[in-house]
């Protein structure tokens, strides 16, 4: 797999965040078969829920995903894919770091689903034949220079009537930092490249090429839904971390789009 210099710092990031337990890293082990079927049929109310099932967004998306083929896309981790999986979809999962594969495969043989687990970029899924896939369930778009890349393989993946699920950051809220006081915007609206001090590289996309490059894909938009709206104050996140940025920022909000059927 030969990756350019993006990839290769994203990847070398992920590996590192493997050997040091991040949470996004660390497989789902504890999840309840009947509690997650429960929870995606609609019998379960979100407040009852595990935390955990609550990621997974929007629920509606898990009602349906049994006999499905599910792609989690750039969704290493033994996460998202041990939802699936337990739900009785056929998944499989792409991910850019070894390591989180490994978690996916570490929960597959907990539960004893089958998986098929791709080390590749999510810009190139030529391993993957056409019209696979009923769901495409995707994330970490923002460490790509440009979104129509990851768009076409998806949709080229996609069957017909097939849906694809993407998480953003609103554009302007992209390269703001706790100065103590407030938070506050460091760079001009026009520049896009993030060098972050851990050594990843994200990028900043515009509403324009986010929601365009969908219909010009061949996606129709069918829903968007803004999650931080929803989220309440957290007393105890430190000013300047995750918990606390995201709570008085906000601006995470996903996005649902459908491939177009044929016309006869």
């Amino acid at each position: 797999m030969k990756l350019d210099k993006a990839a290769a710092a994203n990847q070398a990031l992920w590996e590192r965040e493997v050997q040091q337990g991040c949470g996004y890293t660390v497989p789902w082990l504890d999840l309840d078969r009947d509690t997650v079927r429960q929870y995606a049929g609609g019998a379960l109310p979100p407040a009852a829920a595990p935390e955990t099932l609550a990621l997974l967004t929007p629920r509606a998306l898990l009602a349906d995903a049994a006999g499905r083929d599910v792609l989690c896309l750039a969704c290493g981790g033994g996460q998202q894919t041990a939802v699936f999986g337990l739900l009785g979809a056929r998944v499989t999962v792409v991910d850019l770091a070894a390591g989180q594969l490994a978690g996916d495969r570490a929960a597959a043989a907990h539960y004893g689903y089958p998986l098929t687990a791709l080390h590749g970029d999510m810009r190139d899924l030529s391993p993957l034949p056409d019209a696979a896939f009923d769901l495409v369930y995707g994330t970490a778009v923002t460490y790509v220079p440009d979104v129509q890349q990851v768009y076409r393989e998806v949709a080229r993946v996609l069957r017909p009537g097939g849906l694809y699920r993407c998480d953003w950051t609103q554009p302007a809220l992209h390269f703001t930092a706790w100065d103590g006081a407030a938070y506050r915007i460091t760079r001009p609206y026009a520049e896009q490249v993030d060098q972050r001090t851990d050594g990843g590289i994200e990028f900043r996309h515009y509403l324009d090429d986010i929601f365009n490059g969908l219909l010009a894909a061949g996606l129709a938009i069918r829903q968007v839904d803004d999650l931080s709206r929803h989220t309440p104050p957290d007393p105890r996140a430190a000013p300047g971390s995750w918990a606390h940025q995201s709570t008085y920022l906000g601006g995470h909000f996903v996005i649902v789009a459908q491939k177009r059927m044929r016309r006869r």
